[in-house]
C-alpha cells in the first residue's frame, strides 16, 4: 500500500498541475508572453536584435525633434530672436517683441468678435496672428535686408581690392567700407571693425558676422580670407575673382526670377483668387454667407479648405522656388 500511494502522489500532482493550467489559461498566455519576450531579445542566430531597438529609439528622438522644431517656430528661444532681430538691423528686445505679440493677438481677437464671430474662431484667430504675425514680419525684415546686402556686397569686396592694391592694411580697408558705403554692408563691416578694435581677430569677427547673417554670400567671403591667411598669395585678386564670381550669381538669380515671374503671378492670382470671390459675396449678400461664422459645419468645411489652400500653395511655392 505504501508503494503504491509513493507511486500515486507524483501522479496526482501533475493532474492538479494539469488541471490549473486548464482552469487557469492566463497563467499559460504569461508564460507564452514571457518566452516571446526573450526570444524578441535575439534574432534566429541567437545574437542580440538591437537594430529594431535602434530603429524604435531613432524614431521616438526624430519626433521629439520634430515637436520641438514646431515650437520653436512658433515660440522662439531668446537667443535665436536675438540673432534675427540683430540681422534685421532692430535694436528691438525680447519683451518688446513678445509684448508686440501679444497686442497683435488682442488686436486679432477684439476685430473678430466685433465682426460677430465666434468665441471660439475669435480666440483660434487671435493664437494664430499673436504668434504668427510678428514672426512673419520679422522673418520679411530680415529677408529684405539680407537682400540689399547681397546687392551692395561685390561692390564693398571692389573697394576692399582698390584699398589692398594701394598698399593699406585689411583692417583699415574694412574701416574705409563702413565709412564708404551705406546701408546693412557698411553697417555689418563698421560691426567686424568695432570687433578687431578691442581684440577679437579677424576670422573670429567675419565668422560671427557671417553666423548671424546666414548668407552664402559673406560665407564665401570668410572662407576666401581663411584660405589665403593659410596659403598665401595676392589677396586683391583672388577678392576680385570672388567679386566677380559673386556678381555672376547675382545676374543669374534675376534670371531666374525673371523666368519664374509668371509662374509667381499665376500662384499669386490662384491663391486669392478664393479669398477675393468670398470677400465680394460677404459684401453683396452678408446673410449667404453668415453661416461660415456661425455654424459649426460650416466652419469646420472652411477650416479644411483653408488647410487645403495652404497645402496647395506650399507645394505651388516649392516648384517655384529656385536655390543656387
Amino acid at each position: 500500500m505504501m508503494s503504491i500511494a509513493i507511486l500515486t502522489l507524483p501522479l496526482i500532482g501533475v493532474a492538479v498541475l494539469l488541471g490549473l493550467m486548464v482552469l487557469n489559461p492566463g497563467m499559460a498566455r504569461a508564460q507564452t508572453r514571457r518566452l516571446a519576450a526573450i526570444r524578441g531579445r535575439h534574432n534566429v542566430n541567437g545574437e542580440p536584435a538591437v537594430n529594431e531597438q535602434v530603429r524604435k529609439l531613432l524614431a521616438s528622438r526624430n519626433a521629439t525633434i520634430r515637436r520641438r522644431k514646431l515650437i520653436h517656430l512658433l515660440i522662439p528661444e531668446s537667443e535665436d530672436l536675438l540673432k534675427q532681430v540683430e540681422a534685421a538691423g532692430k535694436h528691438w528686445t525680447v519683451p518688446q517683441y513678445f509684448l508686440a505679440s501679444g497686442a497683435a493677438g488682442i488686436v486679432a481677437f477684439v476685430l473678430t468678435i466685433l465682426a460677430g464671430a465666434p468665441a471660439l474662431l475669435a480666440l483660434l484667430f487671435g493664437i494664430f496672428c499673436g504668434l504668427g504675425l510678428p514672426r512673419l514680419a520679422l522673418g520679411w525684415l530680415v529677408k529684405r535686408r539680407l537682400a540689399d546686402f547681397v546687392v551692395r556686397f561685390p561692390d564693398a569686396i571692389e573697394l576692399l581690392v582698390r584699398g589692398l592694391r594701394a598698399g593699406l592694411p585689411i583692417s583699415e580697408t574694412m574701416g574705409a567700407v563702413a565709412s564708404e558705403i551705406e546701408g546693412p554692408v557698411g553697417s555689418e563691416f563698421q560691426a567686424v571693425s568695432d570687433r578687431m578694435k578691442i581684440g577679437r581677430t579677424l576670422e573670429a569677427a567675419l565668422q560671427e558676422t557671417a553666423d548671424r547673417l546666414g548668407t552664402a554670400e559673406f560665407q564665401f567671403f570668410v572662407i576666401t580670407l581663411a584660405i589665403q591667411r593659410e596659403t598665401g598669395g595676392n589677396l586683391a585678386e583672388t577678392l576680385s575673382n570672388l567679386s566677380e564670381v559673386l556678381r555672376k550669381r547675382m545676374q543669374m538669380k534675376l534670371k531666374i526670377s525673371a523666368m519664374s515671374s509668371e509662374s509667381k503671378a499665376s500662384a499669386y492670382i490662384i491663391g486669392a483668387l478664393p479669398f477675393l470671390v468670398f470677400g465680394i459675396i460677404s459684401v453683396v449678400s452678408p446673410k449667404y454667407m453668415a453661416g461660415f461664422f456661425q455654424d459649426q459645419r460650416l466652419m469646420i468645411a472652411g477650416l479644411v479648405g483653408m488647410i487645403w489652400m495652404g497645402i496647395g500653395a506650399f507645394i505651388m511655392r516649392q516648384m517655384i522656388n529656385f536655390e543656387i
